[in-house]
């Protein structure tokens, strides 16, 4: 019978979290690992569930709070000796899958919301957007019910930096005086 994939092994696993992680910015758990790992149809989620403790106790991962892994230097070396031994396929794939949620978090980082209630019974929406160095935008909206706040905070989060650049055009756009 055909093998298909490129996952056959608990040694393929083991090389594609090594690659994963020593190119995720952020510490995951074994959810997320799985998530960015799943790039071949033989990988399951119990493989990573018996892989990653291995790794750890071989010293490859570190766990820290929150049941959340990160690579250790002695994972980087081992990575930075196999990682070639990972289907290109499989590599491109998680590669593609690393890069879209290491944008996501960075970008979480620069939008915030907070959702809080009023004495009066409306809510406050808090909404912010930064940059590394401090705030490009601050506002508090007033919202009837939670669910319109709600509905607020995740349209902001998901069109901050286009709400941003309205704004600024806006306020910024020379007024044409009317002759």
């Amino acid at each position: 019978m055909e093998e298909r994939g490129f996952i056959h092994d608990m040694l393929d696993v083991k090389l594609l979290v090594l690659y994963i992680m020593a190119r995720v910015m952020y510490p995951v758990d074994i959810q997320k690992i799985y998530e960015l790992a799943f790039q071949d149809d033989c990988l399951s989620y119990f493989d990573l569930a018996q892989a990653v403790p291995q790794m750890v106790e071989s010293g490859h991962l570190e766990e820290i709070e929150g049941k959340r892994y990160i690579i250790t230097e002695k994972g980087r070396e081992a990575c930075a000796v196999t990682e070639d031994a990972v289907a290109y396929p499989v590599m491109q794939r998680a590669q593609a899958a690393i890069d879209r949620f290491n944008r996501s978090v960075r970008r979480s980082s620069f939008v915030k919301t907070t959702v809080s209630q009023r004495e009066s019974g409306d809510y406050s929406v808090k909404l912010s957007l930064n940059d590394e160095v401090s705030d490009l935008l601050k506002m508090e909206l007033m919202a009837p019910t939670q669910k319109h706040a709600y509905r607020l905070a995740n349209a902001f989060s998901e069109n901050a930096e286009n709400l941003y650049r309205m704004i600024m055009e806006q306020l910024l756009s020379e007024k044409k005086e009317d002759t």
